[in-house]
Parts: structure tokens; sequence; C-alpha cells
């Protein structure tokens, strides 16, 4: 190991400010659809995904990919949507050992609902305070950063990203 590269006073000051927005912006983001939904973002996110499979139908660990969260996480927030009756939980008819997640006609109309809070939060917190320049650096920036994080595109992003998103937007 060799001697530590200690950031600079600008890269310490970007890097500062990029933690403290990974830590206020789901904040931000749960508190319009708690209070319009009864959702919390990752709620939403979980749903809107679902909503976006083929047949509203994701395997549980595909579904933990795509919303960034270990299978324990994700089934506690299964069994809460579930209990709403947004979610249903089945073993696969192909193979028993994986679990399927399905949305729900009713999840259906609560992602369809929340969906409009969501974008607005989005364009209120991000979107509108940045120009069309800043808008298009910040997606070189998250490709970039994206790249090194999630390299085999484990989470779907690129591919998701890469087509026409038709329905709920997210």
């Amino acid at each position: 190991m060799g001697e530590t590269r200690w950031l600079s006073a600008q890269e310490l000051g970007a890097w500062v400010k990029l933690e403290a927005i990974a830590e206020l912006l789901p904040g931000a983001l749960d508190q319009p659809l708690q209070r319009a939904h009864g959702l919390n973002h990752y709620d939403y996110i979980t749903l809107a995904q679902l909503s976006e499979a083929p047949e509203r139908t994701l395997k549980m660990t595909e579904l933990a990919a795509r919303t960034s969260a270990t299978l324990p996480r994700l089934s506690h927030v299964v069994t809460r949507l579930e209990q709403r009756g947004y979610v249903r939980r089945a073993p696969s008819p192909l193979d028993r050992r994986v679990t399927l997640a399905t949305l729900t006609e009713e999840g259906w109309q609560a992602v369809v609902a929340a969906a409009p809070t969501h974008v607005e939060s989005v364009r209120e917190l991000v979107i509108d305070r940045l120009t069309s320049d800043q808008l298009e650096a910040l997606e070189g920036i998250t490709d970039a950063l994206l790249g090194a994080l999630d390299p085999d595109d484990r989470i779907g992003l690129r591919q998701m990203c890469a087509k026409k998103v038709s329905g709920v937007e997210t």
C-alpha cells in the first residue's frame, strides 16, 4: 500500500457536498410521497420497478438489485406493501426456489397516483435547479460514478435508460 493520496481543498469540498446530497435527498423525496400517498421513496421505487417489468413481475433477487437493496431489506418492504395489497409474492412456477413479486392492480393504482408527486419532487429538488449544460454534466458525472460503483450494471440502469419508458415514468 502506497502513501495516502489526501484530498485537495477542491476535492474535499466536492466530496463533502456529494456526501450531503446523498444523505439529504432520500428524506426530501420521502416527505411529499409520505404526505400525499403514505409511501416512502423506497416503497415508490419498488412499486415503480415492478410497474415497468414484464407482466409487472420480477424475481425478488432482481428486484433487490434494481432497487439497490439487500434481500432482507427488500423482503421487509415487500411484506409491508403486501399488507397494503400492492404486491403479491409467490414461488416461481418454473423454479420453486425462486420467489416472484408481482404488482397488484391496487399497487398499479398506487404507483400511478404517486408518480406525479415523485416527478414534481425530482423536478423541484434537482432537475429545475440545473441548466441544460449542468444537466448534461450531471449525466456524465453519474455515468462515471456508476461505472465504478456498478460496473456490471447490476441495478440495470444502462438497460433501463437505453429503452423507451412507457407507462409510469420514474
